[in-house]
């Protein structure tokens, strides 16, 4: 299976607890070319795995993409889960709450959306925007954070207990690359849509809310439901990473079709 070894995976990672000295150029010693052919290589694995946690209709996967603005969490959603089988697949995007959200638990719009057994979710921004980005906005205060933390943790749990595995991928970009990936949002009329004013006083702020997010990455960092740091300056070298991730959880399910007795027989069929 063309994945990436343990070995170069787990070197190409980078520390969930020193997010704010990571290297988000570091490539690995892979290239463009061999990165984006192995991804070709590895997309009908995934999709035959796919199929498999389907027909079995026991665990589910949950994925959650964090980072900063323009960390590329839909071009990963593209890339690596495109070809997928959209019956098996829900891709729940998870913006500023609103003030329905708001009267209720952070997680509740969360669990809203959790995996059905067989299937797979895709959080394009998770539950710790709770802590982060609810602090930015004023919504808590510092002091509310490790009880956040801990609800956190307590959900994490949970959600092993009833068979959903977890996989949360932080995107790590510099803010050199963040301001040239909104450089060319504003050169391209097409992209306009994409951004807002808070973009520009986020990018600001680039290095103080990166600070804040490597406290909660290094203090929600358990061995029970670890954060994968993802270099992501380069594209092609972000998918390879998080697909070799997605298939890494599918190889530890040590997947098979499954095979009941059919409740008909061959001849039954032929006199039908």
């Amino acid at each position: 299976m063309p994945r990436l070894s343990d070995t170069l995976l787990d070197a190409c990672l980078g520390d969930p607890c020193a997010l704010a000295t990571g290297d988000a150029e570091r490539l690995c010693g892979l290239d463009h070319d061999g990165a984006r052919a192995q991804l070709a290589a590895l997309k009908p694995w995934l999709v035959e795995q796919q199929r498999l946690l389907w027909a079995r209709r026991q665990e589910s996967l949950l994925v959650w993409l964090q980072g900063p603005d323009c960390a590329g969490k839909d071009g990963a959603i593209r890339h690596v889960f495109g070809g997928l089988d959209p019956q098996g697949l829900t891709v729940h995007s998870f913006r500023q709450p609103n003030a329905a959200e708001r009267g209720e638990g952070f997680l509740e719009r969360y669990r809203r959306c959790l995996p059905a057994a067989g299937g797979i979710a895709l959080f394009n921004r998770t539950p710790y925007e709770g802590v982060a980005c609810d602090l930015f906005d004023g919504f808590i205060a510092a002091v509310d954070i490790p009880e956040r933390l801990a609800q956190l943790a307590a959900f994490e749990d949970e959600l092993a207990g009833r068979g959903i595995r977890l996989l949360k991928v932080y995107l790590q970009i510099s803010r050199a690359e963040q301001k040239a990936r909104l450089r060319k949002r504003l050169l391209d009329p097409r992209k306009h849509w994409k951004l807002c004013a808070a973009d520009l006083d986020d990018h600001r702020q680039f290095d103080r809310q990166q600070a804040h997010w490597a406290g909660i990455l290094a203090a929600s960092h358990r061995a029970q439901a670890p954060w994968q740091l993802v270099p992501a300056n380069h594209k092609w070298l972000r998918d390879l990473l998080v697909a070799s991730l997605l298939a890494r959880e599918f190889e530890r399910l040590d997947q098979h079709w499954p095979s009941p007795p059919p409740p008909f027989g061959l001849d039954e069929l032929e006199q039908a």
